[in-house]
Order: structure tokens, then sequence, then C-alpha cells
């Protein structure tokens, strides 16, 4: 019996023909979306709050006809949300859970570069030196 109130339950057979799209290709179009410089940087200057167009200007460091592209790729995949307010557009981080994200991936980013660091101080460690010995040893 359908559910009248319910479209989808009207016909249960075309939802079952539906092809879902694997979270793998979600995933990976979700990080497409992240993977410009000036997008990571409006998330990071709206991380202090809403910003007018205006405002995110000088803090991302583009054209704001360029800016205008970025703002609209995130609105479009839904991580920033925007408001008229008088003649301004307001633009707000949709889902805070992103700045988590861009958290993580600085963690990730920096014990990588500590990592880098400590190999290329092993390097610099002279032939002589008795620590270099006790790696050619090993």
């Amino acid at each position: 019996m359908a559910d009248r109130g319910n479209p989808r339950a009207q016909w249960p057979e075309k939802r079952d023909e539906q092809v879902t799209t694997p979270i793998y290709q979600v995933k990976a179009e979700f990080f497409r979306t992240l993977a410009h410089p000036a997008r990571i940087r409006v998330l990071e200057v709206l991380r202090d709050g809403e910003r007018a167009v205006s405002e995110l200007v000088p803090g991302v460091g583009i054209e704001a006809s360029h800016l205008s592209q970025q703002l609209g790729v995130l609105r479009r995949a839904g991580l920033v949300q925007a408001r008229k307010e008088g003649t301004s557009v307001v633009y707000s981080v949709a889902n805070p859970m992103i700045f988590e994200l861009l958290d993580v991936a600085r963690r990730i980013l920096t014990s990588s570069l500590d990592e880098t660091r400590a190999l290329l101080e092993e390097l610099e460690v002279p032939e002589t030196s008795p620590v270099s010995r006790r790696v050619r040893r090993a």
C-alpha cells in the first residue's frame, strides 16, 4: 500500500532502480572541491566568523571576480552559505566540521614535515661522527 504523503513510496520499483554513487566517488568530489588554495584560504578566513565579500578579498588575497568564482564552487558544494545583508553578500561556513578536517590535514602535513626534517638532520651528520658509524654498521 503506497503512502500518499510520500511521493517516493508511490513508486518503490523506481527507487530500487536508482543508481547510487559509491561513497568513494562522493568523497573524491568533495576533496576536488577543496583542491584549490583560494578555497582553502576562504574557509580559513571564515573560521573567525562570517564575512562580507569585501572583507574576504584582502584576507584571501585574490581579485574579487576570481573570489566570486571560488565562492560559487564552495556554495554549490554546500561548504559555505550566503545571505544578503543590504547591498552586501555575507558568507559563512555551512558546517563547522570542515575546520576539524582542515586541522587534521594540518597535523598530517606537520607530521610528514617533521619526519622529513629528521631525515635531513640525519643526512647532515658528518660521516666520521659516532652516530653515522652506528647507522652504517646496522
